[in-house]
């Protein structure tokens, strides 16, 4: 199963968003960013309560490192995703080391200015036919969560 995100343009150079994406020590400021009041008045509105505190605990148990980060899902456990290629500066791409399911995940970036660029996120997973139709529209979905959250994140 694959699905690609529309392109997503983020207001930073594309070596800039390159050098956050590839470490990915940067991710930590997702956790960061979830305790900052600004972020949980505007979630507030949109995400039911019980919704917030259950990512939170998922983000209590994210470990980064350089080149894989890993967190507990429930009911799944811990999963895991490295980076398997690098293609300075043009794209990274991530492949899962502990998972259910077999994926990869490119994020690709060409420059749109000096100071913009676009972004693209792909994701292809191993899923069995029998289950692709039950789980094509939050597979879809969740790619979208993912290319937004990279493109809103700050890269300076």
């Amino acid at each position: 199963m694959k699905h690609e995100s529309e392109v997503k343009i983020i207001g930073y150079p594309q070596e800039t968003v390159y050098a956050k994406i590839a470490d990915l020590n940067n991710l930590a400021v997702v956790k960061e960013r979830f305790n900052d009041p600004e972020v949980q008045a505007k979630m507030a509105g949109n995400i039911p309560p019980e919704k917030v505190e259950q990512v939170r605990k998922t983000l209590e148990t994210l470990q980064v490192s350089t080149d894989a980060v890993s967190l507990e899902v429930d009911p799944v456990g811990r999963l895991a995703i490295q980076i398997v290629e690098r293609d300075e500066p043009k794209c990274v791409k991530f492949g899962s080391v502990m998972s259910p399911v077999k994926f990869y995940l490119w994020v690709q970036l060409l420059p749109v200015t000096a100071d913009t660029c676009k972004m693209r996120v792909t994701a292809d997973a191993d899923v069995p036919v029998f289950f692709a139709g039950m789980i094509g529209k939050p597979f879809k979905d969740g790619i979208e969560k993912v290319a937004d959250m990279l493109a809103s994140l700050p890269y300076e």
